[in-house]
C-alpha cells in the first residue's frame, strides 16, 4: 500500500507538472522554475520581472507594492491579490473579506513558497484555473522575505537538500535569522514586516519552509501552535479548517502529509516525536500572540524540488479555497479572540501563561517512514542511522507533541515604562502597541520586580548575550516618573504581545534578550582597604550577617578562595550598594485601583 501510494504521488506530480506547463505555455506564462524543469529558482530580479508582468496583464487582480528596504538596499516586495481589486485593508474589512498573509523565503534556502506562489498567482489571474479563489478574501503575498539572504545564493548552503541547484542563505545580510526575530525585532526586514502586519492585520498566516533531519515518506509536514497558546475560537477554527478540511483534501490529490516531525532522538525515530519548541520568536508563535491562526508548511528537503513546489502549491490553494468558501467563520474567530483579550483587562483573576511544558501523556502515532539500519561509527563514537528509501515501513511510535501551561502571571491593568528606557519604548513602537505619554512628572505607587543572581549564556545567540536565569520577587515601589514616561493599558487587542515583551520571565522578553543587562551593573565601587574596615564594622554590629558570611565560607570553597569576592560580600550588604538599585526592573505594574487613581491633572493624554 505504501509503495502504491508513493507511485501514485509520483505519477500525480508528473501530471501536475505537465498540466501547469501546458496551461501556461499556451499563453507563454511558464514561470522561470518551470521553464528550467525546477532545476533552479529564479533570482530576485527575475522574480520581480515575472510579478510585474502579472500586474501589467491583470491589474484588477494583482498589485505590487514595496514595504521596506533591506540592509543591502534591495526593495522588499509584497503582492496584493484580490478577485475584485480590493487592494487595501479598509476596503477588505468593509467588504467582510479575511486577509491571508502568505510568506516565503524567510529562510531563502527554503524557497518553494516563492515558486509555488508565482504559479498560483498565474493560475488565478491569467489561466483562470481558479477564477473564484479570491472572491471572498484578500491575499497578501511576500514572495521573498529575506531578500539579501536570497541573493546570497550558493550550491553549498543546505548540505542535504535535493535542489534547486543553488539556494539562498539562512541568515539575512547582518547574519540574523528572521524566524527568531519576531519579538526582539532587530532586523530592518522584521521592522518592515511588523509595519506590514499592523497595516493589514491578517486573519491567517501561512509561512513556508523546508525541513531537514530524518528521512520519511511524507512530501510535506505542517505545524500549528498548541491549543493552549491560542484563544479557543482561533484554535477551533484552525483545527477545523486545516485538520478536518485542507489536509484531507491535500492527501486526496495524491500527496502524503504529516504533522511536524521533531524526533526525540534523531538517531532512532522509534523513540518518538515531541513538540519542536516553537515560541514567540517564531512566525506561528508571534501570530498566536496576535490572536491569529497560523500554518507552518515544511516540505521535505530530500524530495525533488518539483515535488516540493507542487506540494506547497496544492496545500496553499486548498487553504485559500477553504477560507474563500467560509470567510465569515474566520472573521468571527479572530474578532472574538481580540474581544476576549480586551475584555480580560477587566478580570482581576485572569491568568496568562508565559511558558509551556510537555504533556507527560503521549499518544500513538503511525509514522510512515523507511527501513533503516543503526551501526556504530568509529568517527563519532555514536550510532549512525542510514535510511533505505526503497523500503517504506510504518512504525507505531509515541507522540509527545502536546503542551500544558506552565508559568503564568496575572496581567496588570497597565504597565509603566519610565521615559529614559527608550529601548523598551522603541520596541513598543515597533509592535504598534498603544500607549499614552505623561505630559508632566508624576510620583506613583506601583508594583515592581527585584531581580537578583543573574546568569547569562556563555555565547551569543542572534547577536545577543541572553540572560538565562535570575531570581525574581515582587516589591512595592514609589517612583517619580519623568515627563514622557509611557503607560501601556492592557485593554488592547495586542495585550499578549505587551506581556511577552515586558514580563521578565517570558522566554522572549526584552530582559531575556539582554536589552536591559545594564540594570545588573553596579556603577559605584570601593577600594579593598576601605572594604576591609567596613567589613569589620559590619561583623561587629550584625551577628546575623557574621553567621551568613561564615556559612558561605564553609559552603562555597570558590567564594572562600576569592579575596575580592569576600570583600564584595560586605559591600553588597551595605547601604552604599543598596542605593544603586542593582537589579531593579524598570518596568512597573499598575493594578486597576492604581491606574484609576492617577490624578486627572497628570493623566496620560499623549498617544503616539
Amino acid at each position: 500500500m505504501n509503495l502504491h501510494r508513493i507511485l501514485l504521488s509520483a505519477l500525480l506530480g508528473v501530471v501536475a507538472m505537465a498540466t501547469h506547463a501546458t496551461d501556461s505555455a499556451n499563453a507563454d506564462w511558464m514561470t522561470p522554475a518551470e521553464a528550467a524543469q525546477f532545476r533552479i529558482t529564479p533570482s530576485y530580479a527575475d522574480t520581480l520581472v515575472y510579478l510585474e508582468r502579472l500586474q501589467r496583464t491583470a491589474p484588477g487582480v494583482i498589485h505590487l507594492a514595496t514595504f521596506g528596504t533591506t540592509p543591502e538596499g534591495r526593495p522588499m516586495t509584497v503582492v496584493i491579490a484580490s478577485g475584485d481589486g480590493t487592494f487595501d485593508p479598509v476596503a477588505a474589512r468593509k467588504a467582510g473579506k479575511p486577509v491571508v498573509l502568505l510568506q516565503a523565503g524567510i529562510h531563502p534556502g527554503e524557497i518553494e513558497g516563492k515558486d509555488a506562489g508565482l504559479m498560483l498567482l498565474r493560475d488565478i489571474a491569467i489561466t483562470h484555473k481558479y477564477p473564484h479563489l479570491l472572491d471572498h478574501l484578500v491575499l497578501v503575498y511576500i514572495p521573498v522575505f529575506s531578500v539579501d539572504g536570497h541573493e546570497n545564493s550558493s550550491p553549498y548552503h543546505r548540505i542535504n537538500q535535493n535542489g534547486p541547484e543553488s539556494m539562498g542563505f539562512r541568515g539575512q545580510s547582518q547574519y540574523l535569522n528572521l524566524n527568531r526575530d519576531y519579538v526582539k525585532a532587530d532586523a530592518p526586514e522584521m521592522l518592515a514586516w511588523l509595519k506590514l502586519w499592523q497595516h493589514w492585520l491578517p486573519d491567517f498566516l501561512i509561512d513556508v519552509h523546508t525541513t531537514d533531519g530524518a528521512d520519511y515518506q511524507y512530501d510535506l509536514t505542517w505545524y500549528t501552535e498548541d491549543p493552549h497558546k491560542l484563544d479557543p475560537a482561533v484554535s477551533a477554527w484552525q483545527h477545523d479548517a486545516i485538520v478536518n478540511h485542507a489536509v484531507p483534501a491535500y492527501e486526496n490529490r495524491g500527496h502524503l502529509g504529516s504533522i511536524y516531525l521533531e524526533f526525540k532522538d534523531g538517531r532512532d525515530p522509534r523513540k518518538g516525536i515531541e513538540n519542536f519548541g516553537s515560541g514567540q520568536r517564531f512566525s506561528t508563535g508571534y501570530a498566536a500572540l496576535q490572536n491569529r491562526p497560523a500554518l507552518l508548511i515544511e516540505t521535505h528537503m530530500l524530495k525533488p524540488y518539483a515535488n516540493r513546489v507542487h506540494a506547497v502549491y496544492d496545500l496553499v490553494e486548498l487553504m485559500l479555497e477553504q477560507i474563500d468558501r467560509h470567510p465569515a467563520v474566520l472573521l468571527a474567530a479572530t474578532a472574538k479572540a481580540d474581544a476576549d483579550t480586551i475584555a480580560r483587562a477587566h478580570d482581576a483573576q485572569a491568568r496568562v501563561s508565559l511558558t509551556f511544558r510537555a504533556d507527560p501523556q503521549s499518544t500513538k502515532f503511525e509514522l510512515k517512514g523507511y527501513a533503516f539500519t543503526l551501526t556504530h561509527s568509529d568517527i563519532s563514537n555514536s550510532n549512525w542511522i542510514q535510511y533505505d528509501p526503497h523500503q517504506p515501513k510504518t512504525y507505531t511510535i509515541d507522540n509527545w507533541n502536546g503542551l500544558l501551561p506552565d508559568l503564568s502571571v496575572t496581567p496588570p491593568a497597565a504597565y509603566v515604562v519610565p521615559a529614559q528606557w527608550t529601548a523598551i519604548i522603541d520596541k513598543l513602537d515597533a509592535h504598534g502597541i498603544r500607549y499614552q505619554r505623561l505630559k508632566h512628572p508624576l510620583t506613583i505607587h506601583a508594583e515592581g520586580y527585584q531581580l537578583d543572581h543573574p546568569q547569562w549564556a556563555d555565547k551569543p545567540f542572534e547577536g545577543h548575550l541572553m540572560l538565562r536565569g535570575f531570581d525574581l520577587r515582587a516589591v512595592p515601589r514609589v517612583v517619580e516618573l519623568p515627563a514622557g514616561s509611557v503607560i501601556v493599558p492592557m485593554d488592547q487587542r495586542a495585550a499578549n504581545v505587551v506581556i511577552n515583551l515586558l514580563e521578565p520571565q517570558a522566554p522572549d522578553s526584552l530582559l531575556h534578550w539582554g536589552f536591559l543587562n545594564a540594570i545588573f551593573e553596579a556603577k559605584e565601587y570601593s577600594e579593598p582597604r576601605v572594604l576591609e574596615k567596613l567589613a569589620r564594622e559590619m561583623l561587629t554590629k550584625d551577628p546575623s550577617l557574621k553567621a551568613e558570611f561564615e556559612r558561605k565560607l564553609h559552603d562555597d570553597p570558590v567564594f572562600a578562595a576569592d579575596s575580592g569576592a569576600r570583600l564584595e560580600f560586605f559591600f553588597e550588604h551595605s547601604p552604599w550598594y543598596a542605593a544603586q538599585h542593582v537589579g531593579a526592573y524598570p518596568v512597573l505594574r499598575l493594578d486597576a485601583a492604581q491606574w484609576q487613581s492617577l490624578p486627572a491633572a497628570y493623566a496620560p493624554t499623549d498617544t503616539p
